[in-house]
């Protein structure tokens, strides 16, 4: 992984849109069935949208029936980050980008296989590159 990006709050309100900012810097959520990549069926690489770190392969992505992109696994075992999340009354595993820090959504053990794991993530932390 490439080395961290640091950033004022200030800098991360003038490179993101305010939804974008809400979910990748408050750890919002957007709604379900909303997002431009929760429907999305391109082959490609799903990237951080403050970083441009890569984080997903379309080849890992599934439909989870959830509303949001979901993944079995990352591009690379050390391009997220996870962290215990109390938030709300639950119990969850938040994910976030190993290089800025940014929330990209959840993980959950309840994916397909190869994994069993199902990383729950908000169309508003990614962005794409099509594959050429």
């Amino acid at each position: 992984m490439a080395e961290k990006i640091h950033k004022s709050q200030k800098e991360w309100k003038e490179k993101l849109d305010p939804n974008q900012y809400a979910v990748t810097r408050c750890s919002a959520t957007e709604p379900a069935f909303t997002g431009k990549y929760w429907n999305h069926h391109e082959n490609g690489t799903y990237r951080c949208v403050c970083c441009g770190a890569p984080l997903f392969s379309s080849d890992t992505k599934f439909d989870s029936g959830t509303g949001w992109p979901s993944f079995y696994q990352p591009l690379e075992k050390d391009g997220v980050a996870t962290e215990a999340d109390d938030s709300y009354g639950m119990r969850r595993v938040e994910v976030k980008c190993s290089r800025c820090d940014a929330h990209l959504g959840h993980v959950f053990p309840d994916g397909p296989r190869p994994t069993g794991q199902r990383y729950c993530i908000n169309s508003a932390s990614l962005d794409f590159d099509k594959k050429q």
